[in-house]
């Protein structure tokens, strides 16, 4: 199988170092835009960049030569007092178009409400109570969502909301259900996004995960 290049955002994150140390173990490379490079070990088909998405960087040289973007960023303060991953996503989709890259993923929320969508009535109490010091990433996720929906339907975009929790084990197999949540370990959600990337059926989606 001809290695995949990825494009990792959010790669010393819960989910994302996950989801990197998997991708280089099955022979893949990653290239990973952080802030602290020392967060990531050394590994010889790992590209490591040093900056953030709210920098001026250039994303035609980030996106140059990938095959696949993935986007798992949360900055709970940053997101309170702006959209950032939005105004990212809205330089990285037309760059993507550029260099002749199609497939996309976004892991957002649980709490996150999908485009056109509502959200149950038990995830909008929590989200409105217990998450409510959440609710800028929830905000930037759907605007991420609505962007995706309404201005990138000639790529091959899916969002994971996620419902993470903490680090840990594996407790199962995550599978996409457009109704039924679970909250999931890091691991988890890392190893559902590795796999969503490759179903077809997937594109065009914003769904939960949930443990089969």
């Amino acid at each position: 199988m001809q290695p995949t290049i990825f494009l990792v955002l959010g790669a010393t994150g819960g989910t994302g170092r996950h989801f990197t140390a998997r991708a280089l173990a099955d022979g893949h490379r990653v290239r990973a835009l952080v802030r602290t490079p020392g967060k990531l070990a050394p590994h010889d088909r790992l590209d490591i960049l040093q900056g953030s998405i709210t920098d001026p960087i250039d994303v035609d040289a980030l996106v140059t030569g990938v095959d696949q973007v993935v986007v798992m960023l949360g900055d709970k303060q940053a997101q309170q007092q702006a959209t950032i991953n939005t105004a990212f996503v809205r330089r990285l989709v037309p760059a993507m178009r550029r260099h002749g890259v199609k497939r996309f993923l976004y892991q957002a929320g649980g709490l996150s409400r999908p485009y056109g969508g509502r959200l149950s009535l038990p995830l909008w109490i929590i989200r409105n109570t217990l998450a409510r010091s959440f609710i800028g990433q929830h905000r930037d996720n759907e605007a991420v969502m609505a962007y995706l929906a309404t201005e990138a339907s000639d790529l091959n975009w899916m969002v994971h909301r996620a419902g993470i929790f903490s680090d840990g084990s594996s407790k199962g197999v995550l599978r996409r259900s457009a109704t039924k949540f679970s909250v999931a370990t890091f691991r988890d959600c890392a190893d559902y996004n590795y796999r969503l990337l490759d179903d077809a059926a997937a594109v065009h989606t914003a769904d939960f995960s949930a443990y089969s």
